[in-house]
């Protein structure tokens, strides 16, 4: 009976306000990098595919497809780093959320 005991405490701690401004905050910040990343991703593809821009020379005998293909992955390891920044502030919000989940368990 020990798992009734764990769901009843997660629905305290869901219904938190803290819990309910993580669970917002982080909505809003994984659809935006989503959105951004996948732009990023298919921008690169529809030029590549159905235009000339990124024929051109950029840097010696590469030319900008070369270049916007391999910022691809710095684009990535800078998109993980804002979130695992961003995740570190969310764990103070889940912090609170147990807390005032426990305040409301003890009244």
């Amino acid at each position: 009976m020990e798992s009734s005991g764990r769901h009843e405490e997660w629905v305290r701690v869901e219904r938190t306000p803290a819990f309910q401004e993580y669970s917002q905050k982080r909505k809003v910040f994984l659809i935006s990098a989503t959105i951004f990343f996948l732009a990023f991703f298919f921008i690169f593809v529809f030029l590549a595919a159905f235009t000339t821009v990124l024929n051109g020379k950029a840097v010696g005998p590469l030319t900008w497809a070369y270049i916007y293909g391999l910022a691809q992955f710095p684009m990535t390891w800078i998109l993980m780093h804002i979130y695992v920044g961003q995740a570190n502030k969310w764990d103070d919000l889940i912090d609170r959320a147990r807390h005032q989940a426990a305040e409301e368990e003890g009244r």
